[in-house]
Formats: structure tokens, sequence, C-alpha cells
């Protein structure tokens, strides 16, 4: 495809590239919010009022949280003239894992939210990009003051020692943007690696 067409001046401008980055993690992890923060446009959001049934939604850990992603979140951010992230933040409860399929094709990499309240959470997620050899990062979400330092968190989820782990907080525009610029980069390190070894 080509990056450059002509605008109504005959002047060029670039077509910015654009690419597809899941927000994963657990049920209350901050998905929605990591979207909702960092999201030029206004996201797109599915939230529902939690179920009433008794044993549907665990929220310790979470118990003020009165919402639920059904669907998925979207948003999009410009980090670059060239370059423009599609988001697409997953449902975090497993009722709702059927969709990850059609929501994690054609993406370029995850990050999975990690909240320290409720760690465990994020293993289905990592399992899944993992079994799909989908590139992700793992951002801790500091949400108080309980918090664990990344290579604990890493050596408590068992991850593969190149896998970023980074704290952050998802209410923080700038703080979200560094999560996905350090996806984007950890994708292009993968690659190149993968290119050497050719």
């Amino acid at each position: 495809m080509d990056s450059v067409r002509s605008d109504r001046d005959g002047a060029r401008s670039r077509i910015p590239v654009a690419l597809k980055i899941l927000i994963a993690g657990g049920f209350g992890a901050g998905k929605t919010t990591m979207v909702g923060s960092v999201s030029e446009i206004r996201p797109l959001q599915t939230e529902e009022v939690l179920t009433g049934a008794e044993g549907a939604d665990d929220t310790s850990g979470v118990e003020t949280k009165r919402t639920t992603t059904v669907t998925m979140d979207f948003g999009r951010i410009t980090i670059t003239d060239d370059l423009q992230l599609y988001l697409f933040g997953t449902p975090g409860q497993d009722r709702f894992w059927f969709l990850w399929d059609e929501l994690s094709q054609g993406a370029l990499g995850a990050v999975v939210l990690a909240d320290t309240r409720r760690l465990a959470d994020c293993f289905p997620s990592i399992d899944y990009f993992e079994q799909r050899g989908t590139p992700f990062v793992v951002a801790v979400n500091c949400f108080d003051e309980r918090r664990f330092g990344g290579e604990a968190v890493s050596r408590a989820l068992d991850l593969d020692p190149d896998v970023p782990v980074v704290e952050f907080d998802a209410r923080e525009p700038l703080a979200a943007r560094n999560v996905l610029i350090e996806l984007v980069e950890y994708v292009a390190r993968r690659q190149l690696a993968a290119a050497g070894a050719r």
C-alpha cells in the first residue's frame, strides 16, 4: 500500500500506518480505564451493570466495581504522524472469552493489565497470547500503595525473561501511552531478532 497520497491542494501527505493492539487482563484490572484515558477519540465502551446472579461476578478486591465490559472497548491514539494505534479492550470475565478470537485477529500485540490485588486473574490472558505466539507486555496497574516491582510480578507470573513488565496508572494518559510505545518497541525488537536469526 502506498503511504503517500495527494490532498486537494496537490501537496503530498502521508497516510499513517494503523496497528491493532489488544488491551487484555482480568475483571476489574483497568482495561476500560486505560482505553478511555489514552484515546484521542471518544472511546466506544460496552459497559453494563454487573449481574445480580449469585456467583456470576467475583468482586473480591474490586468491591466498588459496578459495571463490566460485555463486548469490547475501542479507542485510537496517534503515536507519531506515521503511526496510529487502534485499541481493542477485551472483556475480562470468562463468560465473554468466546469474543477473544474475533478481537485478536490481525493484532500486532497485546497489553496484559495486571492488578496485584488479583494477580492470578491475568493468567488466562497470558496463556492465550503465549499459545498463539502473540507478543505482549504486562502492565501493572498501580491502583493503591500496595505495589510490587516488575521483577516480582514477572517471577509470580512465570514470564519469559524478555517479556517487559511496566508499572503504570491506567488513569494517566501519558503513562498509558508509554505502555503502548513499550509494546510497539518490544514487537519491533522481536521482529529484528527473528530476521537476524534467518
